[in-house]
């Protein structure tokens, strides 16, 4: 009995040992993503770029079974939304869905950003582009592109553009440029804020995402002029493109793409860009952007880069040439 209750005495030290051992060993690390992500836009609902963050966002909860909360934080040229994202933990759980504007026009605009694209957001993927409207209010006297030239010519200066954010400020003064005329800028806080100054006659004339501009279009609350692309929309099949209605060589695209945090580690911002990168493979993304008069932009980390790279020394070259002065 007494040798028995020894051996029992010094087994459970071992047997104490063993379960603190088993205790301490590391717990497998959850696969990323393991929680809801969240896609902050820089602009109200009803852009183009939250059409893209919400759908990209719908078809990775579906390849993840995480939620995707969609976060609209417009105004102050994007800055707000842009610093949200790099106040947030670099995790990959905060996604920035940014446009020409926030990732590449601002930096011809302004002297110092108070944010880097290049340095401080880490690419993921490209998502769309979308050619822009030239679109006038529905009782506006110019009917065609060649008349909206005309008035300008006749009155510089005096007619006005509403613009929603930095890239489609410098498409209007591209436009001016082109057209030799001087129309003068009013800023809003997005593309729907600008439109809905078109439908009420607030401005004479707005550049606009066919996305949110189509179904305006089509009820003759605006009327759009020209679509400033190489051919036209099968979505507006009846409205000319700018070298048909009398601006040869203008064109002008808005274009969607994820980032997130340069601090974010590189396997998170790698099976985001993965997953991203199959979202905009699918044949449904395609069909998606098609009904909307817009497309696919392929893409993944390395193509964005670059695409980025070129776009921001193509608008510091046309703010030039317009003579745009920098804020």
């Amino acid at each position: 009995m007494r040798t028995h209750f020894h051996r029992l005495a010094f087994a459970a030290p071992l047997f104490a040992l063993g379960i603190a051992a088993f205790g301490a060993a590391p717990v497998a690390a959850q696969e990323f993503p393991s929680k809801p992500i969240k896609f902050v836009v820089p602009f109200p609902p009803g852009s183009g770029t939250d059409t893209s963050a919400r759908y990209f966002g719908r078809k990775l909860t579906e390849l993840t079974g995480q939620p995707v909360v969609v976060e609209n934080k417009p105004g102050a040229n994007g800055f707000i939304a842009v610093k949200a994202v790099l106040a947030a933990p670099a995790d990959g759980y905060t996604v920035f869905v940014g446009s020409n504007s926030t990732l590449a026009v601002n930096v011809a605009l302004f002297k110092s950003l108070p944010y880097d694209p290049v340095t401080e957001l880490a690419p993921l993927t490209m998502m769309m582009r979308s050619p822009a409207l030239i679109v006038v209010p529905g009782p506006s006297p110019y009917k065609t592109l060649p008349e909206l030239m005309a008035g300008a010519k006749a009155r510089p200066g005096a007619l006005n553009y509403g613009a929603g954010s930095a890239g489609y400020q410098l498409m209007a003064e591209l436009f001016n440029d082109a057209a030799k005329v001087q129309t003068r800028h009013v800023p809003f806080k997005g593309a729907s804020e600008a439109l809905v100054a078109v439908v009420s006659s607030t401005v004479d004339l707005a550049f606009a995402e066919i996305t949110s501009a189509q179904e305006l279009a089509k009820s003759g609350k605006v009327h759009a002029l020209a679509v400033a692309a190489d051919k036209r929309l099968p979505a507006l099949p009846h409205v000319p493109t700018a070298a048909e209605a009398g601006l040869p060589g203008f064109a002008a695209y808005t274009w969607v793409g994820a980032m997130v945090s340069a601090k974010t580690p590189k396997a998170e911002t790698d099976k985001l860009a993965a997953l991203l990168t199959k979202i905009e493979t699918l044949p449904e993304t395609r069909e998606f952007y098609e009904r909307i008069g817009a497309e696919v932009m392929r893409g993944g980390p390395e193509e964005m880069r670059a695409f980025q790279a070129a776009e921001i020394q193509l608008w510091k070259r046309i703010a030039v040439k317009a003579n745009v002065e920098q804020q």
